[in-house]
């Protein structure tokens, strides 16, 4: 199956459920949902306990693996916040007719979502074309694409003739480390993993330089964004005040880190 029809196959399962936001429960307690692996900043406040005092609400976070997921749980009403969803499922779900708001940027990651070349083929930046005709991973629906992409046009690299197969992050991961790929595009935990048996074309700062920009921002339903305005700004002052307390020197960085590493399930150095 071609990515085109992976993507729009995955548009008509979020179609389907649409509709289905319901009521906002009155028992003031709301669900946010977060990248799984992603160390984000607000993460502290799970620990520290100013989420719940700042917005006079109880609120459970639940990890997500992919931004489609968090768009199910939008359009079911199960979940009221998704923190760091990637743009293309977004894009997806509000093509599909879902009424979801992009309310923020949460993240940039240049260096958490990457290319990464089997070490045995002793690829560099001169040579990559040699990855024409041979098969590489990428996960769909994320941002992914857009950035593997955006690397080989980079490089002058034909797309067209290289064997591109869908696999999450974790499935890429494996089989890169069995030998099956040649190239795998991950983030997260998969690509630390990853990059123990491979190199990367092309580090964050010189993808930014660039212009090959990978982001997540914070949605919402237009419901919910309608309803509790105010509940909805509150929540958007944690990370950002969780991100002054980090920006404010090493002393908070060293408070914060090992909260972060625990809470989004990577190691403290990861």
């Amino acid at each position: 199956m071609s990515l085109t029809s992976k993507l729009m196959g995955a548009a008509a399962a979020v179609a389907l459920l649409t509709g289905a936001q319901g009521a906002l429960a009155r028992s003031r307690e709301i669900t946010v949902a977060h990248f799984k692996d992603w160390p984000l900043l607000f993460l502290v406040a799970k620990n520290a306990g100013p989420c719940e005092d700042e917005l006079g609400v109880d609120v459970n976070r639940v990890a997500f693996d992919t931004g489609t997921a968090m768009s199910a749980g939008m359009a079911s009403g199960d979940v009221q916040i998704s923190v760091s969803q990637d743009v293309p499922p977004f894009g997806v779900a509000t093509s599909a007719g879902q009424d979801i708001k992009k309310l923020d940027v949460a993240v940039s990651y240049s260096d958490n979502d990457n290319c990464v070349v089997a070490s045995k083929l002793e690829i560099d930046e001169e040579t990559v074309k040699d990855l024409e005709g041979n098969k590489v991973s990428v996960p769909i629906v994320t941002a992914a694409p857009y950035g593997f992409f955006a690397q080989m046009a980079h490089f002058g690299v034909e797309v067209s003739v290289m064997e591109v197969v869908g696999m999450t992050p974790p499935e890429g991961a494996s089989a890169f480390v069995r030998g099956a790929l040649y190239m795998v595009r991950g983030y997260g935990g998969s690509l630390g993993r990853m990059k123990e048996h491979g190199n990367v074309l092309l580090i964050g700062d010189e993808t930014d330089d660039l212009g090959i920009l990978v982001f997540d921002g914070t949605s919402a339903p237009a419901s919910f964004v309608a309803e509790l305005p105010d509940l909805l700004a509150e929540s958007l002052s944690v990370p950002t005040d969780a991100t002054a307390r980090w920006n404010s020197g090493p002393e908070a960085q060293a408070e914060m880190l090992p909260i972060m590493a625990t809470e989004s399930d990577p190691t403290s150095a990861d």
